[in-house]
Order: C-alpha cells, then sequence, then structure tokens
C-alpha cells in the first residue's frame, strides 16, 4: 500500500510546453511537494534509468509510449511495436524522449506516468 504521506521531493520528467504536465506540476506543487524538472525532450531518461522506471511503475512498456505524438505516428510505431522485443522498445524510447508519454513523475520508488487528477491524489496526496 502506498503512503498518502507526501514524499519530500519528487522528480517530474516533463515538457514545458504541455498542458498535462503543467497541471501535474500544479498539483504536485499544490500538495507542497518539493519538484525537481527536468525536460523530457531535451533530458529524457537513459536506457538504465528508464528500464528501472517502468520496472517501478508496473506498467506494459507499451503504454509508455506518447501514442498522440507526431514522432509515434510518424515512424508507424502502431504497427511496428507488437513486433518488436521489451529491450527494443526501451532502447527506441530512451532514444527519443518525444516518444515518451508525459509527464513521468517518481520519488525514487514510486513513479507515475501520465496525469490523472485521481492517481495523483493516491500515489503524490497527503
Amino acid at each position: 500500500m502506498i503512503s498518502l504521506t507526501a514524499p519530500k521531493k519528487v522528480l517530474i520528467y516533463h515538457y514545458p510546453k504541455c498542458g498535462t504536465c503543467r497541471n501535474a506540476l500544479k498539483s504536485l506543487q499544490q500538495k507542497g511537494v518539493e519538484v525537481e524538472k527536468i525536460d523530457l525532450f531535451e533530458t529524457p531518461p537513459e536506457r538504465e534509468q528508464l528500464k528501472k522506471l517502468i520496472e517501478q511503475s508496473g506498467l506494459e512498456i507499451k503504454k509508455w509510449f506518447n501514442t498522440s505524438g507526431e514522432v509515434y505516428k510518424e515512424q508507424g510505431l502502431k504497427d511496428k511495436l507488437p513486433q518488436m522485443t521489451d529491450e527494443q522498445k526501451i532502447d527506441l524510447l530512451a532514444s527519443n524522449g518525444r516518444l515518451i508519454k508525459r509527464p513521468i513523475a517518481t520519488d525514487g520508488t514510486h513513479v507515475t506516468v501520465g496525469y490523472k487528477e485521481e492517481q495523483y491524489e493516491q500515489e503524490w496526496g497527503q
């Protein structure tokens, strides 16, 4: 069970122009959580860090892809991903932050991907 006590600090990978990311940041800051921001497009998580985040999130790798993004569509990944191994998918995500669903929030133990107010309240609420 996840503690409902707000963590001291949360690292959040985001894109500054993304409204969903801004909502997530606002939600965390309103809860009094110290936030360290990293631009997901300029500094995506490295491969090993991404593997750890995926494992901690408990989500399937395919849930980490920004399926509405231009790069995803341009590369035809909807049809290509089912044939790829998990390692190939991780390599692809690590190679381009625009492919990663955003925002990613972590306190080093728990990880959330994307932003839904109810989920943030459950994961990061006080």
